[in-house]
């Protein structure tokens, strides 16, 4: 499900909800709603095409991008692309079981079609749902969650053949491989390295550049850009860092507590060094994305209580190494915040931050906004229901077609 709120002239005009209706037997975007190229599209990783969805949140059918979106039989994308701020064009790295060891990094014009895609051999069948982008690369994360075929044979009759040709032979012919009610079919590897890649943007995929960490798991990256004088080139990466993830909980992050890190790539060494910035239990970075790519200095990021979400939200300024929090109230759960620059400035705290806040007491979310600057509120808009925390959100400017 889908939820919205008109915002304009200082007063919000609707609140509204709707399903995502998937055609046959897709399964329904379910984690992010972006624009691209005059489109809303609800997406998903690991398989499920994006829909594309009116300005009112109604469902308008699959989007392949015009016929562009097919790579071994897989037309999946993923949960996080991100756009170039000066290019416009919108980058991703996409993984699915039906690939094997290999993902896909395209980029998508602003034409709405893939001009450029390329194939990443992984070590093996990585979870990856998040990727991040610099001017002259796009970092590509080989963890250790793979996939995890004990979870998928489970209850199946030992006379049936299934083996991974067996599901990708069912998938082409548009059968159902897996309950879509069962966890992800992902798990936790000991024994997988933990590798950070760098792919050039124009590369064909062989010429990745791979970087040894420590293991651990990052679903979201905060920013990453690159660094350093020409004979000591680096690409500094900032993201949120488990220690673990699907090991023994399938739930959700509840592995040990997730902390804002930073990781440096020496191209000139081949090493990753690996800095805390924060220590709190957080998730959901965001920031000024008009630096996607770029050196930025400040993130935004939301705490968590054990699995779930608390009513923190984390300013962090990340040159001066100084953390700001804000409580929204006891027993409130905070979903993702995303930051809105005000029209006309170009500093990089001048907004807002938008987010939905459940009150579990009340059994309603309220829409959030906060100053980027201070953290204080600025306003808010009750809403008559609740908004689950634990997805992903964007606020999309009123165009003159969409009226």
């Amino acid at each position: 499900m889908v939820h919205g709120v008109r915002l304009r002239d200082g007063r919000a005009e609707w609140y509204r909800n709707r399903w995502v209706r998937p055609e046959g037997e897709d399964h329904g975007p379910n984690t992010n709603v972006i624009e691209h190229a005059g489109r809303t599209l609800a997406i998903v990783e690991s398989g499920p095409t994006p829909y594309e969805l009116t300005f009112d949140l109604d469902t308008v059918g699959r989007c392949d991008f015009g016929g562009t979106l097919d790579f071994g039989g897989s037309q999946g994308y993923t949960a996080h692309p991100h756009a170039d701020p000066e290019t416009g064009e919108l980058h991703a790295v996409s993984y699915n079981w039906v690939r094997g060891n290999k993902v896909d990094y395209t980029v998508v014009g602003t034409d709405g079609t893939v001009r450029h895609h390329a194939e990443v051999e992984t070590h093996g069948m990585p979870m990856i749902h998040d990727c991040a982008l610099t001017p002259s690369y796009v970092v590509v994360y080989d963890l250790p969650v793979t996939f995890d075929m004990g979870m998928v044979t489970e209850g199946v009759p030992r006379r049936t053949a299934f083996t991974p040709d067996w599901m990708v032979d069912r998938a082409a012919r548009g059968e159902t491989v897996m309950d879509p009610t069962a966890p992800l079919p992902y798990s936790w590897d000991p024994d997988y390295p933990a590798r950070i890649g760098l792919v050039p943007r124009d590369g064909d995929g062989s010429d990745v550049r791979w970087f040894e960490v420590d293991p651990c798991y990052v679903f979201h990256t905060l920013n990453a850009y690159e660094n350093g004088a020409p004979d000591s080139p680096e690409v500094v990466l900032d993201a949120v860092r488990h220690p673990r993830m699907f090991a023994s909980d399938y739930t959700g992050p509840n592995e040990g507590p997730a902390s804002l890190v930073r990781f440096t790539l020496d191209l000139s060494s081949g090493k990753a060094r690996e800095h805390r910035h924060d220590e709190h239990p957080q998730e959901f970075p965001r920031y000024d994305e008009r630096r996607t790519g770029r050196r930025h200095r400040y993130g935004y990021t939301v705490g968590m209580v054990g699995p779930g979400f608390g009513d923190e939200v984390l300013k962090h300024d990340v040159v001066a190494g100084t953390s700001q929090s804000r409580r929204l109230g006891p027993g409130r759960q905070a979903g993702e915040f995303c930051f809105v620059p005000n029209p006309g400035s170009d500093v990089e705290d001048d907004g807002v931050l938008m987010g939905y806040v459940f009150d579990p007491a009340a059994g309603r979310s309220e829409l959030r906004i906060l100053d980027a600057g201070s953290l204080e509120d600025v306003a808010s808009v009750r809403l008559p229901g609740r908004v689950p925390t634990g997805f992903h959100g964007n606020w999309l400017p009123v165009t003159p077609a969409a009226g």
